[in-house]
Formats: structure tokens, sequence, C-alpha cells
């Protein structure tokens, strides 16, 4: 069984008005201050709103799963202290008129001089899975493999329907945002390891991008990990939920182990129809129709229980099985993030959006 890891970023917002506020520096150290948070664990992220948490690596899903809820809680804890709430959502329902601070290190600094507009409007939050995978050879084989079910996972995770203090008719608008940086999207497919390594380099070497942390593709290798590194997830309301992810990207990461220990040939799919699949996943979310790697539109529950199919091998040898299909079945009746969003939109306007995400009000 493969081993995992998980990085959640949260906003840090006013209980009262919903608007972010630049308290990160405050509440990360604060956070570093209590009994329950390690070294390493909390970091700082490109704007002054948003804060990241890191789990250790795990074994199983449990082990994930508690490592997230202590971490939620001691952030949580530590941003109340200082008058704001955590909130759980990939983009914020309302924005200032004024950009939020960026955080005052060298590499934030240079993004916005590189591209200023682009980072005033990165609040923006997701959730990144990291799967162990020793061989760089063989991470580029799993990369190759995973990328026809990334729309799917997108579609799953949808958290991020609300910008400016209305509804974007998308279910992830994170997802659109993400995609106007120079490197973004889908991955492509790469020929082996060396076509991997030279396409990164003269990226490099152009001067397009500042570093490798700028390969912002929906899944990549990891620059500092020996892991696959799934980045097309929303931040979750709930922890739960995170669980059920990490879950999918493990199995999904196993099966492709397995089908290329077996030499069995990788699903293919053009770049454009890839590209345009995400687009209408990170739309439609699970409201309806999803695209399928032979480019046919297929109810998205259809596709959900088309994943579940195909990894159950996978999570049954994890014994993940049944806790992920339930959390995959709820999900699928009580919809997702965006759809909960939305609900409480309709019931109680902007106020109850914010009771939603903060965790003040009820979630369905």
């Amino acid at each position: 069984m493969t081993t995992i890891g998980v990085e959640e970023e949260y906003l840090l917002l006013d209980p009262v008005t919903g608007l972010p506020v630049p308290l990160a520096d405050k509440v990360r150290a604060a956070a570093g201050l209590g009994r329950l948070v390690a070294d390493q664990e909390v970091h700082c992220e490109l704007l002054q709103a948003q804060i990241e948490v890191a789990t250790p690596v795990c074994g199983t899903l449990e082990e994930t799963g508690g490592h997230l809820l202590r971490l939620r809680h001691a952030v949580g804890a530590a941003a109340e202290a200082h008058g704001c709430r955590l909130a759980a959502c990939a983009t914020p329902p309302l924005r200032h008129g004024h950009p939020v601070a960026v955080t005052d290190q060298a590499r934030y600094r240079a993004m916005r001089t590189q591209a200023p507009q682009l980072v005033a409007e990165q609040l923006v939050n997701g959730m990144h899975v990291h799967v162990g995978v020793p061989s760089r050879e063989t991470r580029v084989q799993v990369l190759n493999r995973i990328r026809v079910w990334l729309p799917t996972l997108t579609a799953l995770s949808a958290n991020s329907p609300l910008w400016d203090g209305h509804d974007t008719g998308f279910a992830s608008w994170r997802t659109v945002i993400f995609s106007r940086w120079p490197v973004s999207g889908m991955p492509p497919h790469f020929a082996d390891l060396a076509d991997h390594e030279r396409r990164v380099r003269q990226l490099l070497d152009s001067g397009l991008i500042l570093d490798t942390g700028q390969l912002y593709w929906q899944a990549r290798l990891s620059a500092r990990y020996p892991t696959v590194e799934v980045r097309c997830l929303d931040v979750q309301l709930r922890a739960d939920d995170a669980v059920m992810l990490t879950g999918l990207v493990r199995a999904l990461v196993e099966t492709a182990l397995a089908e290329a220990a077996a030499g069995a040939p990788a699903l293919e799919c053009d770049q454009e129809l890839l590209q345009a699949s995400m687009w209408h996943a990170a739309r439609h979310g699970l409201s309806g129709t999803l695209v399928d790697p032979g480019g046919r539109q297929r109810r998205a529950g259809e596709m959900l229980y088309e994943l579940l199919r195909y990894v159950a091998p996978a999570l049954d040898a994890s014994g993940d099985s049944r806790q992920v299909t339930a959390l995959v079945h709820r999900l699928l009746q009580g919809g997702t993030g965006a759809d909960r969003q939305r609900d409480a939109l309709a019931r109680g306007g902007l106020p109850a959006v914010t009771d939603l995400i903060i965790g003040r009000g009820t979630v369905p």
C-alpha cells in the first residue's frame, strides 16, 4: 500500500462581513505555539488571507483524517484568537475592492511583478494529494495514466461557485482562475522521463516560469517529494470528503502502477479534448454530464460509478472500499460543496454562505 500526504489551503474571513482578512502571519504563529501542531505543518501562502496545512506522510485514510481534523482545529482556534475564522472554501464569496497583501517572500514578490492582476485574484484554495512513488520514471508513467480521470475528480471536489458576491455559473471557479497561468491546466502526455525533464528545462531556461513550483498542471511530479501530486481538487468543506478524495487518488495511482507493471496500454485522449473536458467539469460539477476519454458525454453519476469500478481492486487491497464508497454515495445524495454553497445562498443569502463555510451553520 502506497503512502499518502495531503495539503489543504484555507481562507481567513471576517466572521461578520465575510471578507478576507490579511492575518495569515499572526494566525500561523499562533497555531505554531500550540501542542497540536508540529514544525512544517502550517505554511504561508501567496496572499496574507490564506494559510496552508500539510499532513505528515500517512499510511492509512484513518491516519490522514485524524491529521486533517487536528490541523483544522489548531489553525481554526488560532484564527479565532485573532478575531477571524478559517473558511474551507476554494474561493471567497466576497472580496475587497483592493488587493489583499502579498506574503513578504522573494518568490511571491517576483510573482506579483510577473503577473500583478493574476496575483491579486489568486484568492483560491486547493487540496493537493501526494502519493508516494519512489521511481521518477514510474511517476511519469502514472501521470500519463491518471490524467484522463482528472476532470471527474474536479467535478467531484467542486467547492467554488461564488465570486464577488454572485454565482459565477461554475461549480469550480477556482479551476478557471488557475488556468490563466502560463503552464497550467491538464498535464501533457510525456514519452518518458527524459521527455519530461527536457520540456521542464525548456520552460525554465526560457524564463517563462520562475521555478518548478509554477508548473501549475492539475497533476505533476512533486519537486520536493518522491510523489505524484494531484492538484485538481478544490479544498473541501468537510474533512471526511477530503479523506474520500484522498482514497480515490491513491487508488487511481495504485491502479496505474499495476497497469504499468502488467504492460497494459494507457488510455489515450487528445490534449485538447482533455482540456475542454476539464472546463466542462469545472462548469457543471456533478449537476449534468461529464466527458469520458472517448469524447462521449455521460451522466456525472455514471462517470463516478465508472471511476469506482475502475479503482475497485485497489480500494479493496487497501481496505478503503467501504469508507470511500459510502462517502461517494453520500456526496451524490447531498451534493458537492458547490451545491451546498448555492443552497445556502438561496436560503439565506451571503450571510448564510459565510456561516456554512466557516462552520457556524449546519452542513447538510
